[in-house]
């Protein structure tokens, strides 16, 4: 009883604290220890925007969605320029919330698996959400960390390339190596099985997931690893538990803020559950503009394009699509879309050409000016897979995947790109597989395991 005391009044500092109602009542710090299923829940609910649905944002500053003037980039953190400019020094010595936020949520997480099952037993349905939901946010953390501080997965070197630190107990003294590639995901993929299997399958407010949004995230987790057919069935999953889609005719574009509804509590039908990036000056900075070349690439009656950026008189288009509704806020949860591009990729890759275009097309004509939409045809699967892919990218901006795709595809000769950046006159330019793509293991987080160091 002690050790958990301890363990949650360290939690208490690290998320801020719960509600202070709850507080007030438990202000005796020998009870400062969840002993019921509700316990658990508010410790959850109250976690969220401090660590719990966070997701890295430094990997969408450097990839290659965005473009920042040397005005901007200037007035920027030390540790936003240099991510943008894959600088090798990326903190130089600043607290690194991409790998802080994440981990603190594993914690969180670690503190409600390690005493849900001896709370009240009679809360059967509760606890098993509850439980669920720890596991879920758990295999989140672990996997966004894995898109940013370990290398690409590849079956044939995940068993020699280092992971990341997996921590699956609340004892804070307890030091996790590194372990490797392939054992950091088979603990993502062995959480979010556990989730599915505890979650419910409707929920009523955005921040608590449900079944949908664990298997969305078997899906996102597989395709990171090339395994498109096991993405295929995960995503089929999803999506027979929520396919809907929003008519994006249904919205109006304001030019100043996100058209779309807010998420809390229940308003983005396509969000499985709310997620949201580590929050950074750099996508609201008016000098950062969508790519000039992906905004181009927007056919006049998609919609897409004057619904995810507005020109607000600075020289370019800013990005405003994000899901959460509020655009100081991007969106880092799994959603409907993302499902179906995952399938329509997953099928293309099988050979199923058919399948892969309807799924294209289902999507896609939600997003066009009614009457607008010509479906997409291809021949063969090779030709349809670049079109879903190049659809991705515009469907998907500013949701912190880009940077993943780029990783994966960047190990298929047909995929290959070279991203470059503009900084001073100086053309600065990232190549396929560069070290670079790997961040940095934090130094404190070095200095205090002794774990390995990536190279960069």
């Amino acid at each position: 009883m002690k050790k958990m005391t301890r363990y949650f009044a360290v939690l208490l500092l690290m998320t801020g604290g719960c509600t202070k109602d709850y507080l007030d009542k438990r202000s005796d710090q020998s009870l400062l220890v969840p002993g019921t299923v509700a316990d658990y829940q508010k410790l959850m609910d109250a976690s969220v925007a401090g660590n719990l649905n966070t997701v890295p944002g430094l990997n969408e500053i450097a990839s290659d969605n965005y473009t920042a003037d040397d005005a901007t980039l200037t007035g920027l953190d030390a540790i936003e320029r240099n991510s943008y400019l894959w600088a090798k020094d990326v903190y130089q010595g600043a607290a690194v919330n991409d790998w802080n936020q994440p981990y603190s949520g594993i914690f969180t997480c670690n503190v409600v698996l390690a005493g849900i099952d001896q709370a009240d037993p009679s809360k059967g349905s509760l606890a098993k959400a509850v439980k669920g939901a720890a596991y879920f946010h758990r295999a989140t953390a672990f996997y966004s960390l894995l898109q940013e501080f370990a290398a690409p997965y590849s079956a044939a070197t995940a068993a020699s390339l280092p992971g990341l630190p997996v921590r699956t107990t609340p004892d804070v003294n307890v030091i996790a190596g590194r372990g490797t590639l392939e054992q950091s995901y088979q603990q993502v993929i062995s959480d979010l099985k556990a989730a599915a299997d505890l979650l419910p399958e409707t929920g009523t407010i955005k921040n608590r997931p449900v079944k949908a949004a664990a298997f969305a995230m078997l899906a996102r987790t597989y395709q990171s690893m090339s395994d498109h057919a096991r993405a295929l069935d995960y995503a089929t999953k999803a999506l027979a538990l929520n396919h809907q889609l929003i008519d994006y005719n249904t919205l109006e574009a304001s030019g100043y803020d996100s058209p779309f509804p807010l998420i809390f509590p229940n308003g983005n039908p396509e969000a499985l559950v709310f997620g949201n990036l580590v929050g950074y000056s750099f996508f609201i900075e008016p000098g950062v503009f969508a790519d000039p070349i992906l905004y181009g690439s927007y056919a006049e009656d998609d919609l897409r394009k004057s619904l995810f950026f507005a020109d607000q008189g600075y020289g370019g288009f800013s990005y405003l699509g994000t899901y959460t509704g509020d655009f100081s806020s991007l969106f880092g949860g799994p959603a409907t879309d993302e499902l179906y591009l995952i399938r329509a990729e997953s099928y293309a890759r099988a050979g199923n050409t058919t399948a892969a275009l309807k799924d294209l097309n289902d999507l896609l004509v939600t997003r066009w000016k009614t009457g607008t939409f010509v479906p997409f045809k291809a021949n063969t699967s090779e030709d349809a897979l670049p079109v879903i892919l190049e659809e991705r990218r515009k469907e998907l901006i500013g949701r912190g995947l880009r940077w993943t795709d780029l990783r994966r595809l960047n190990l298929e000769e047909r995929f290959k790109t070279t991203i470059s950046k503009l900084s001073n006159g100086e053309t600065i330019e990232l190549l396929p597989g560069d070290k670079r793509y790997v961040f940095p293991i934090p130094d404190e987080e070095v200095n205090r395991s002794g774990i390995p160091q990536n190279e960069r």
